[in-house]
Formats: C-alpha cells, structure tokens, sequence
C-alpha cells in the first residue's frame, strides 16, 4: 500500500523538527511554554502514526505506505521507508512512549528543559526511522544517530556516575556496529551498487560470506538486545539514566537489535541462522535463567528491573531460533508487551526516586501504608513483569515456551524456569518495597501519586490488560509478515 500522505516521513521529522525548534526557544524562563510545546509535538507525533494502523492491510504481505526518493544517486542510496506487520507495531510504539516520557519529567526536570525535551523528541524520530527505513545505508544512519540523543541524556541528566555510564554506552554500541558498515558495504557490492534491503534478502550468497555478514550483523544486534556477555553496559546506563532516559532504553532501544534480527541476520543469511541457531539458543537461554539469578540479588530497583529487561530479550531471539509462527510472533508479541511494562515500571521507580531520592530496596518498605494508588499499580506490574496470566507479559512469554517445547523438549523446559524466576525477583522486591510496617520517617512522610502520574500508570496498564486479555488483533497484523519471512529463512540459498 502506497499513501499519497508521507505519515512514516511525518513521523520521523515532526518530533526531530520539533526538537530542534525546542532547543532554539532554549532559556529555563520559558520552561512551561517547553513542556506544553514538548507535549504537543509528542501527541501530534504519535497521532500521524495512528492511521498507519487504520489503514494498514493485515492480509497484505511486503511493505505498504512506502515512500521512496533519491537521496545520494550517485550511489543508488535512497531514502526508502515501509513497513509491514512487523515493523508497525514499533513505530506506534515509539510514538506513544514519547508521550510518557515527556510526562514524566514535568515537574522534575527544571534545568535545561528545552535540551531534555528536544533530546527525547530527536530520539523518538530517529528510532521511527531505523524500523521504516528499506534502505540499508539510511538505516545504518538512523541506527548509529539514535546513539547521540541517548549518549547525552545520560551524560547530561543522569546520577553520579553518568559520565562513566554514558562513555561505556556509547562505546560498546557505536565498536559493534563497526562491522556492520562493512557488511553494509560488501552487500552493496554484491547486490551491484544497490542498498535496497529487499534485494540483498535475495542474493545467492555462499555458506561463508553468510556466516561472515551474519557475525558482522550480530556484533551490532547482539550489543542492542543486549544478549550475554555483551549485556554489562545496560545496567549502568539504566541506573544513571533519568528515568525518561531508562525507560526509553527499555521500552524502545533494546528493540532495535532484535528488529536487526529480523531485518537483516534471518532473511540474508538464512542458512548461516539455521547453523548458529544452536548458539543463538544457548546465548539466550544463559541471558533467561542466568541473568534472571542475577536480578534476584540486585539491591537497586532499577539495577533489577534493568536486569530482568535483559531476561525478557532472551525470550525474544530465543523466539527468533526456533524457526516457527509461534516462536516468531511470541518473540515479536513479547517486544511490544516489553515496551508497556517496563517503561511502567522504571516509570513507578521514578515516582519513588523522586520522593526519597534513592533508588534502594533496603531504603523502603511499608510503602502501601503512605500510597495505596501507587502500590496498587506497582503491584500489577510487577506481576506483568513476571508474566502473570491476562496481562501481556504472559502473551509472547507463553508462545515462546510453546515453540520451544515443539522444537526441543528440554529447551522449552529450561525457558519455563524463567516464569519462577521472574515471579521471585519482582515479588520479593515488591514485598520489601511495599509490605510491612512503615520502615523510617521518609516512607511515612512520601505523598500518593497525583493526577499526572496516576493517568500514565493507569493508559500503561489497560493497554497492557488489553493485550493480555485479546492478544489477536496484535497477532493478526504481524502474521503474514512472519510467514512471509519464515518461508524465506526456510529457502535455502545455496
């Protein structure tokens, strides 16, 4: 389907224009008129992304609402952007976490708010255009320009070891995409100077040039997810970030590796995914129980939640790997419901931080007694977070057990011991939190949540009962875009 209105180039520049206007009225005196300006691009930026899923047709298969333009012709490089039933949910979802993000910092950031603003909008527009761009090279540029605005929000707006963070970050991310640029370019070569995606996804490449641009591609993606070993820069850059900065990270940027995934490692290199699967699984089930043992005795919340994000990204590539409709659209599934409960639940942390000023477990306790909303919302996502049933984090979580036992027993068993773990690390702590008697003067001094807080938690939460409760209308849209690319991986290229 093709658009006569650009809404995926309207969902790119409005929130990046909209940035850069905001940093041009700049001075802290015209704060209130940055917020509501803020507010506006954000609301405005996610309204134009809403008819992309009106108009979107389910049983359609290839990109639609495609927009194409010569960008660099000598190079063939073009400024290509689509989406099929994959990419759509990412692009929605990146436009409406903005808006929350831009909430959240309302009455708490005071310095420099023209820069925290413009900074989110930037990298919401930037984050749309990796998972729309059909052109290689303008997809590479996206990728590596969502670095800056982060990079900053951390270093800027972050805690006391920002700078540490923020440089570690940015290291780790920007040295694996490195050879990605080469595989980039080597694609080009072979596609005879085209960077058109859908065309390199049908080269005859050799087992060994697969195997070559499959670990160049998962240097870059494995970073992102992050998948272990290569994880240990997340949890410092969630404990730094403020609490915008943290939950985009978790709602949205883990996001791009595993959309790399499915963009770029499965449909080129199909036969080198099938020979490294069994590495892949290996890598992802060590990232769901290993990891998820390491949350347990985290003693800042958000050190945690950041670990339980790298558990819940190993269900994803594990979903990947085992090759099927199920595994697929659970991982897929498992993404979005990612996206809505831990951005909720960095959001309750922050609420939290912003009263006390400290972020550890063994600072709380009784909180329930002070603020009943509160704890009533921290609760359900808590139990969100640990796949309870109804709630979306059950969804992908239980499609991708099943596809696991379907592809081996053993495998889908080891999967399963996520769901104990994941109920033990985000119950215990939301006991120690919440339970008991009132621990000190502060816990008993803390203030409910307001009107402002009390409607972020409360959308979060009925969009993520509404997938839980009817998870078809987010399936139906992604299926004929995962069948479409389960046949191609299944098409051997040699």
């Amino acid at each position: 389907m093709q658009s006569t209105i650009p809404y995926l180039s309207l969902s790119i520049w409005i929130p990046i224009v909209s940035g850069l206007v905001l940093l041009a009225i700049g001075r802290d005196e015209r704060a209130p008129l940055v917020r509501w300006l803020a507010f506006l691009a954000a609301v405005v930026s996610f309204a134009v992304t809403v008819p992309l899923y009106v108009g979107f047709d389910s049983g359609a298969s290839g990109m639609q609402f495609v927009e194409h333009a010569n960008w660099i012709g000598r190079f063939a490089v073009i400024y290509g952007l689509g989406v099929d039933g994959i990419a759509l949910w990412f692009v929605l979802l990146t436009a409406f976490i903005t808006i929350f993000v831009v909430v959240a910092a309302w009455e708490v950031v005071t310095k420099n708010v023209a820069g925290y603003m413009a900074a989110f909008l930037i990298l919401s527009g930037l984050m749309v255009g990796v998972f729309s761009a059909t052109d290689g090279l303008l997809f590479y540029v996206f990728f590596e320009a969502t670095l800056i605005p982060m990079f900053l929000i951390i270093g800027i707006w972050g805690g006391p070891n920002r700078v540490y963070a923020s440089i570690k970050f940015f290291l780790y991310t920007f040295l694996g995409s490195l050879l990605t640029l080469v595989a980039i370019i080597y694609l080009w070569n072979q596609a005879g100077g085209s960077f058109d995606i859908a065309t390199w996804q049908k080269l005859p490449l050799t087992i060994g040039a697969q195997t070559l641009i499959f670990f160049a591609f998962f240097m870059a993606f494995a970073v992102k997810v992050p998948m272990w070993p290569v994880h240990t820069w997340l949890p410092d850059a969630h404990v730094e970030a403020p609490t915008g900065g943290s939950v985009v990270l978790a709602a949205i940027m883990l996001k791009l590796g595993a959309y790399g995934f499915v963009r770029f490692s499965l449909p080129i290199a199909p036969d080198a995914a099938h020979q490294f699967a069994p590495f892949i699984i290996t890598l992802s089930l060590i990232a769901v129980i290993y990891v998820g043992f390491v949350a347990m005795v985290q003693a800042d919340m958000k050190k945690l939640v950041a670990y339980s994000s790298i558990a819940h990204m190993g269900f994803v590539t594990l979903g990947f790997f085992v090759f099927s409709e199920l595994g697929m659209e659970g991982a897929i599934a498992q993404m979005i419901s990612h996206g809505f409960v831990s951005g909720a639940m960095f959001l309750c942390i922050g609420v939290l931080y912003d009263r006390m000023h400290t972020r550890l477990i063994a600072d709380y306790g009784g909180v329930v007694n002070t603020m009943p909303r509160f704890a009533a919302f921290f609760l359900f996502f808590s139990m969100a977070n640990c796949g309870l049933p109804a709630t979306s984090g059950f969804v992908g979580e239980f499609l991708v057990i099943l596809a696991a036992v379907r592809f081996d027993f053993w495998i889908g068993m080891l999967a399963a011991i996520a769901l104990i773990l994941g109920a033990a690390y985000s119950l215990w702590m939301y006991k120690r939190v919440a339970f008991g008697k009132v621990a000190n003067a502060h816990v008993g001094a803390l203030r409910d949540i307001g009107t402002r807080e009390f409607a972020m938690l409360a959308i979060l939460a009925v969009a993520s009962l509404a997938m839980g409760l009817v998870p078809k209308p987010f399936t139906d849209v992604m299926h004929v875009s995962v069948v479409d690319l389960l046949r191609h991986v299944a098409q051997s290229k040699l």
